[in-house]
């Protein structure tokens, strides 16, 4: 019986084809604004200015340079399993206060509050035992920002039901229901969260200048949000 490909194995075979992820190397219009929000909607609801940061599910270092560039970060660590994706990040940077590291964030070789903050963006859908990989960054740090895609938005569901890539990466969302529930089982608590995000990573460019035009109007609006925004954005801070 043919065995099932761990994530780890999946985003390795990306690096492999695209030099990179597909949606960070030579991506498109739609995918370029998807992430630029991501970051930006991480800097808006966490203060990273002078904090030693560990990017935890870091992939290819694309987001962790950019949180580095944009933040004022002291420094800030980059791990993940994928060891294709690791090699290209530190081909990608020079620089002594960015670290990459081949790591699974199921089990840190972190010592405990190694970090002040753990930042951990589009990771928990990915691997098998979510509620593990929270326990780990809060007890690495303190501080846990977090971005998952949005669980209640209809949109994305089927797009995880029938999208070849979603199927092929093991695309799954959670509610923020239940998220917030995990983090209450392991000793935490979400201090603040909002919905972000209103662009797809993969549409025309045309219908992505569409749709950021009217990407603010659809984050201020009360349920709106919650069903329409791409990601759910929160921080946690460890209670005990």
């Amino acid at each position: 019986m043919k065995q099932k490909q761990s994530s780890a194995e999946i985003f390795n075979q990306d690096v492999n084809s695209n030099s990179g992820y597909k949606y960070t190397t030579k991506a498109s219009l739609s995918s370029e604004l998807a992430n630029l929000r991501l970051t930006l909607a991480t800097l808006e609801i966490c203060d990273l200015n002078g904090k030693k940061v560990v990017d935890i599910g870091c992939g290819d270092g694309t987001y962790t340079m950019e949180l580095f560039l944009r933040g004022g970060v002291d420094s800030i660590h980059g791990i993940d399993p994928a060891g294709n994706a690791i090699k290209i990040a530190q081909q990608r940077t020079a620089n002594q206060r960015i670290v990459f590291d081949l790591q699974s964030g199921e089990k840190l070789n972190y010592a405990s509050d190694s970090f002040d903050i753990a930042h951990l963006r589009g990771v928990l859908h990915h691997v098998g035992d979510p509620i593990h990989v929270l326990r780990e960054a809060l007890r690495v740090a303190p501080t846990v920002v977090v971005i998952e895609p949005n669980g209640y938005n209809p949109v994305l569901k089927l797009l995880e039901m029938f999208s070849l890539y979603h199927r092929e990466h093991k695309e799954k969302s959670f509610s923020s229901l239940r998220l917030h529930r995990w983090i209450n089982q392991i000793g935490g608590k979400v201090c603040t969260g909002r919905y972000a995000g209103f662009v797809p990573f993969f549409c025309p460019d045309r219908l992505a200048q569409i749709l950021k035009a009217v990407e603010p109007v659809v984050e201020r609006l009360p349920v709106i949000n919650v069903l329409c925004c791409a990601v759910y954005v929160f921080v946690i801070k460890r209670v005990r």
